[in-house]
């Protein structure tokens, strides 16, 4: 079928880094850094673009969440329910670990999106990148 033709092709990646920790004790999320999020603008309204974020996580307080999702704009691609994309639980002991998460997105665009790693705590404090290990968020646009 020609009208197949193209799609599943990558038409673009852009990806993001941050090396420093980043903590917060809000119960909402709030933006990890600056420098975990990207911008990307998509070729057609068809593309999908898929989402990977990696990292660090760990949560101070015993029977407590690091909860994490990825922002479309002010888009909660976790569905708004501050339960996000993917979690850490702590208890009893000291809890952290890598994150990975990861989504395909069709936000139907052509304008410039941006999309960013957001985070919480159910209790205490969540760390995101401690001790200054690297967290990434990358972009790959997909045609549809």
């Amino acid at each position: 079928d020609a009208s197949l033709v193209g799609r599943g092709k990558l038409l673009q990646v852009v990806t993001a880094n941050d090396s420093t920790t980043r903590s917060t004790t809000s119960t909402s999320f709030v933006t990890a850094s600056n420098t975990m999020s990207v911008d990307i603008t998509p070729s057609s309204t068809s593309s999908k673009i898929y989402l990977n974020v990696t990292g660090n996580a760990y949560v101070t307080t015993s029977s407590a969440y690091f909860i994490g999702t990825i922002f479309r704009d002010s888009t909660d691609l976790g569905g708004s329910s501050n339960k996000g994309l993917g979690n850490l639980y702590k208890n009893p002991d000291d809890a952290g670990g890598f994150l990975s998460i990861s989504v395909l997105d069709s936000p139907s665009s052509t304008s410039q999106i941006t999309y960013s790693f957001r985070f919480l705590a159910t209790a205490g404090t969540a760390y995101l990148n401690e001790n200054s290990s690297k967290g990434t968020i990358t972009a790959f646009e997909i045609a549809g």
